[in-house]
Order: structure tokens, then C-alpha cells, then sequence
């Protein structure tokens, strides 16, 4: 029997945490400490952390640190065949070199393009119309290591990073699968990546993610569809930062910068056309559909983003 150790935080996990479990029952699973979250700062365990409790897995570390000493000694104990990581920590040397058959990552892009954080974001904001999930073994460099499978997945015109990041979760799990039989059956062929192809993804930030209103239309939809829902792509308007994300290209003309508002639609102005705001959010407001707000809209018709 495989004895895999499965590594991972946020729901983007669970899937293959789920899918791995049914194919060859998880021996145990590592995950960030609970933590407070909300206004009452109830301490709550991560996703993952959740689904292997569903799932019946009762080995859960949850250390504060990779290095200390006393995980890493649980860690050899074990003696893990395989180690799969998603969406987790940078590993140790002493971490990725404890699985006997190799330790993993599933990373949701098709490397060596889009290294880092927030693959999923910049193949949005890219205007990239195939991305995918690439299984890597690990090294001491990030996302780099040799490539055992990758997924493909075609990007629907006017996809969401959020949407995005959904669609990809299945295959992360699919992937996570197949990488483990093809280490397990002793069939795994590591593929080096292209050092000249790759390209780095790192963290969106709200302070990176203002809307600059001179660059072409299609650039900008892709810049508020690649931080849509999180961080979200933002402008201000009557003062206010003003959260916009979903827009969709405009038959209308409209002065870059400039707003409209024409039959009930909320028309911007970018270098080369028009885009028309389907969602957004108003500080101290939930996020809303844009027919909503103009309903009860009784301000300018027209004005400027700044």
C-alpha cells in the first residue's frame, strides 16, 4: 500500500486531498495551524484541514514552522512514499527529501510559465486562452523542478480568475492522481522545464491592483477579470475606491476615464473604446449587479474615475 502524506491549506486543495484519499487512502495530512477568523476571531481549522476530518484521516500535523525538529522527526518516522503538495509552504530540503519515491506539487499553471503565487490571476490578466495544472517534483527553487504530467485547460472569453480558479480545482485533483500512480507503478518520466519560457506570477496586491483607464479595453477587462473577486481590481469615483469586477466590451464611445450611464448601463471609457461595469462595489457595500445600483442611482450621469 502507497503511503502518501498530502500537504495543503485552502479549498483549492480539498479535491485531490478527497480523490487521493479514495484512490489510496491519505496516511496523513499537513496544514497550517487553525487560526482566528471574522469579527468574533473564532478559531477555525483551514479547509483541508476540515475535509480530512470528514474524510476519517486522524493524522493531522499542523506545525507552526517545517524545520522544527520534532515535525521532521514525525516525518521520517512515517516514512512516506509519496509526499503531494498544493497550495501550501515552501519546503525544506529535510521535508521534500523524506518521501521515498519522490515529493510533489500541483501548481495551477502549465510551467514554466506563470512561477509563483498567483498563477491563476496573471494567466487572467495575461489574456492567456489556455492555461492548466502542472505536477513538478520538488527542489530547492521554486517551481522549477523536473515535470511529471500537466492538464490543459481552454479559457472561456471573459473567465473570472475566481471562475478560473474553480474550474482548475478538478483537474488539480486529477492530476494529483494520475502523478501518484505514475510514481507508484514506477512509470514517471520528469520532463525538464524551459528556463527561457518562464515567467513569473507573483501575489496581487491592492495596492498594484488600480485600474489604469488609458490602456486598450480588452487589457483592462483582463486586469479586472484577473483580481476578480479577490483582491479586486479598483478605481475611485466621487472621492471613493470603487470595486469593479466584471465588465464586458461596449458598443459605446466614451472619453478614456470618463463615465456614462446610458440605458441603464454603466459605461467607462478606455484608450481605444468602451467597457460596460456588470458588477461592482460601493464601499461599505456588498458586492452588486450593476442594474441594481443604477435602479436607485440619483447622482450624475456622467463624470470622471480618477
Amino acid at each position: 500500500m502507497t503511503k502518501i502524506v498530502f500537504m495543503g491549506t485552502p479549498d483549492f486543495a480539498v479535491p485531490s486531498l478527497q480523490a487521493l484519499h479514495a484512490a489510496f487512502g491519505v496516511a496523513a495530512v499537513v496544514t497550517v495551524p487553525d487560526k482566528p477568523q471574522g469579527r468574533g476571531l473564532k478559531v477555525v481549522p483551514s479547509a483541508v484541514k476540515q475535509a480530512a476530518i470528514d474524510l476519517g484521516i486522524t493524522n493531522i500535523q499542523q506545525p507552526a514552522k517545517l524545520r522544527d525538529p520534532d515535525f521532521i522527526h514525525w516525518l521520517t518516522d512515517l516514512r512516506p512514499d509519496i509526499i503531494c503538495v498544493i497550495a501550501f509552504r515552501i519546503l525544506p530540503r529535510d521535508v521534500y527529501q523524506a518521501a521515498r519515491l519522490g515529493s510533489f506539487n500541483v501548481h495551477a499553471s502549465l510551467l514554466p510559465k506563470f512561477r509563483g503565487a498567483a498563477p491563476i490571476n496573471h494567466a487572467i490578466i495575461n489574456g492567456e486562452t489556455v492555461t492548466g495544472v502542472t505536477s513538478f517534483l520538488l527542489n530547492d527553487v521554486v517551481d522549477t523542478g523536473t515535470i511529471l504530467r500537466q492538464i490543459t485547460f481552454d479559457i472561456p472569453d471573459g473567465m473570472t480568475a475566481g471562475e478560473l480558479y474553480d474550474a482548475l480545482k478538478p483537474l488539480a485533483a486529477e492530476c494529483a492522481v494520475a502523478t501518484c500512480r505514475d510514481l507508484t507503478d514506477g512509470t514517471a518520466v520528469p520532463q525538464p522545464q524551459d528556463d527561457a519560457l518562464a515567467c513569473p506570477a507573483p501575489t496581487v496586491f491592492r495596492e498594484t491592483s488600480v485600474i489604469d483607464w488609458d490602456r486598450m479595453a480588452h487589457d483592462v477587462r483582463n486586469f479586472i477579470h484577473g483580481h476578480s473577486p479577490v483582491p479586486g481590481a479598483w478605481t475611485i469615483w466621487n472621492g471613493e475606491p470603487l470595486k469593479i469586477f466584471r465588465v464586458r466590451l461596449a458598443p459605446y464611445t466614451c472619453e478614456r476615464g470618463m463615465f456614462r450611464i446610458v440605458d441603464g448601463s454603466f459605461v467607462v471609457g478606455c484608450a481605444d473604446g468602451a467597457l460596460e461595469i456588470e458588477e461592482l462595489q460601493l464601499p461599505g457595500k456588498r458586492r452588486m449587479l450593476v442594474s441594481d445600483v443604477v435602479r436607485g442611482y440619483r447622482g450624475p450621469q456622467e463624470g470622471s474615475f480618477s
